[in-house]
């Protein structure tokens, strides 16, 4: 049952589960972390721009990990920068989501072939959402965003907050028992 709103005499009140009165909010103030590795960070800060207009569905960029919901892998990742993209993804608070952006942060794009680029942020992140092209249109992570949207509308947030549920996607670099990174 999704959540409604009613109207009474005296103004509206919402009427559902608490599960989907809380993911309705949750979905609706989704914050992205404004941080880029390469080309297609151009089109990650274009998506908050006038032509695509993010705000309207209630996701707006931050510049601290802190303060974000969702991290996109936006271009080549390094190895050297895989680690400090970890250390921003371990700074976020939970629930958190990953999107990866462009043929370099899903399969390496282009750059398959060095020595020092990682071929997929699956390989140090838990990633939910792919989105390809090279580089990515501003509609394209708009509609990623949104099928981010729809996975927070299904979630147990309760069964979730109270560790009663088990994620279906591991982390591929658990941080229990590991050393910081540096």
């Amino acid at each position: 049952m999704t959540p409604t709103i009613e109207r009474g005499p005296e103004g509206g009140f919402a009427v559902g589960p608490i599960d989907g009165l809380l993911n309705l909010a949750r979905k609706h103030s989704l914050w992205y972390l404004l941080f880029g590795t390469a080309c297609c960070a151009i089109e990650l800060m274009q998506t908050g721009g006038p032509r695509t207009d993010t705000d309207r569905f209630g996701m707006v960029f931050r510049s601290t990990p802190r303060q974000a919901d969702v991290l996109v892998l936006a271009g080549t990742i390094s190895y050297k920068m895989a680690s400090r993209i970890r250390l921003l993804y371990d700074q976020m608070a939970e629930p958190k989501y990953v999107i990866a952006m462009g043929s370099c942060a899903n399969t390496g794009g282009l750059f398959q072939e060095s020595y020092a680029v990682v071929k997929g942020g699956d390989l140090f992140l838990p990633v939910d959402v792919y989105i390809p092209g090279c580089p990515p249109r501003p509609e394209s992570l708009c509609e990623g965003l949104m099928l981010i949207q729809q996975k927070i509308e299904r979630e147990p947030w309760l069964k979730k907050a109270w560790g009663k549920y088990k994620s279906d996607k591991p982390d591929p670099m658990p941080t229990e028992g590991c050393e910081p990174l540096r």
